[in-house]
């Protein structure tokens, strides 16, 4: 769906620089980050990773994008099939969004790992960390809420392609929030999947699901809207936090948030069922479920795993590549949901929505090239340092 309900800093990009140093870009500006990519002060885990001869680490990218783009496909397609055999609770829907995050215990105790003394004095205290938790928990559970209603009242196509607006949403926050500089590509992409968005909005609303009045699609486009742009604000927000509070943006560090923001965010969905009273129609839903009980069932266990399944690659993907490249697969993979769609919902893909999909991929296009000429500059830094070192010492 939007996103993959991920909780990761995803708009910050991580690029080894040398065997002694990395830079993380934020906003286009670079800083020394100090020593490689580290896990709570060590190289332990990168270091693994390192060991990873060429076709060994691209296998690995490999698996964690088909992890993030087969999960969150499943987890939009199953959402929807929720919707269709007669689920009608919006809470649920939300709540198993995050529901399945102890799936992430597994990496996270998995993982090798040890502890600095030094680090100790630089690390925000419990209070702190907790409170930022917290905050960015609950605005998750609200973003959840809008994808949610999104997914009830517009068909898996439509509703992917809006989602697909997520990118341009980000560009603007980050330039607000992160300081990034708006360059002649970033705003093409920003006009263009902007343009995607509204040609999806004035469509003739021919493949509404079945029962729904123009006021809820409406209302569907709206909650969809809103729910992309509170998406791309978290990415800034949590951007921010990995900057300023946390300093640092490791394996583990980026799974605890992943953990503890999933943890509030359950909460918060599981107190809005009871709340609500949903929880009272929990019963007749499974009873009349088109498919039956075991389906029901199903569908909801299957739609939790497929997240998490899609929170494991994103956050594999900011491991071994970078932050920026799991956020760009992700929004890819909502440009490619429409076509699952087709196949499995025979969602109707009319003119106006293969112009929308052709703007998106457009617009995905010109943010991915833009990063790429940042990715020069980068290594084109990298060898003027290098050959400035080179000289001094001779």
């Amino acid at each position: 769906m939007k996103k993959e309900s991920v909780t990761a800093t995803q708009a910050i990009v991580v690029f080894e620089v040398s065997n002694q140093s990395t830079y993380i870009l934020s906003s286009h500006k670079q800083y020394n980050q100090g020593p490689i990519l580290t896990i709570d002060g060590t190289s332990t885990d990168r270091s693994s990773l390192l060991k990873l001869n060429h076709w060994q680490r691209w296998l690995l990218v490999a698996l964690n994008i088909l992890f993030l783009l087969v999960g969150q496909a499943a987890a939009v397609l199953l959402g929807r099939f929720y919707y269709d055999q007669g689920g009608n609770s919006k809470w649920m829907a939300t709540l198993v969004q995050t529901v399945a995050f102890p799936m992430l215990l597994i990496p996270y105790f998995c993982l090798p790992s040890s502890h600095d003394p030094s680090t100790a004095s630089t690390s925000p205290s419990i209070p702190i960390i907790s409170s930022i938790y917290f905050a960015l928990g609950v605005l998750i559970a609200g973003d959840n809420m809008l994808y949610s209603v999104g997914l009830l009242y517009l068909s898996a196509s439509t509703y992917s392609l809006i989602c697909a607006t997520q990118l341009a949403f980000n560009a603007v926050f980050s330039f607000f929030i992160n300081s990034q500089k708006f360059t002649a590509l970033i705003m093409n992409s920003v006009v263009v999947l902007s343009l995607s968005a509204s040609l999806i909005a004035v469509n003739d609303e021919s493949d509404k699901p079945s029962g729904v009045s123009n006021g809820k699609y409406f209302l569907g486009l709206l909650s969809t809207i809103g729910a992309s742009a509170l998406y791309s604000l978290l990415l800034s927000l949590m951007q921010l936090s990995f900057q300023k509070v946390l300093k640092k943006e490791t394996f583990s560090v980026v799974l605890e948030m992943q953990i503890y923001t999933s943890l509030v965010a359950t909460c918060v969905s599981t107190v809005g069922l009871f709340a609500s009273g949903e929880w009272k129609t929990l019963e007749g839903e499974m009873d009349g479920f088109g498919k039956g009980k075991v389906a029901y069932v199903m569908t909801l266990v299957w739609t939790a795993v497929s997240w998490q399944v899609c929170s494991v690659g994103v956050v594999g993907l900011i491991f071994t590549v970078s932050s920026l490249f799991s956020n760009v697969i992700s929004t890819f993979s909502l440009a490619l949901t429409p076509i699952a769609a087709v196949i499995f919902f025979h969602d109707k893909m009319n003119g106006v929505k293969i112009i929308a999909l052709l703007l998106a991929l457009w617009g995905f296009a010109s943010y991915i090239y833009q990063n790429y000429l940042d990715d020069l500059k980068v290594k084109k830094t990298q060898s003027e340092v290098s050959k400035a070192t080179n000289d001094s010492n001779c």
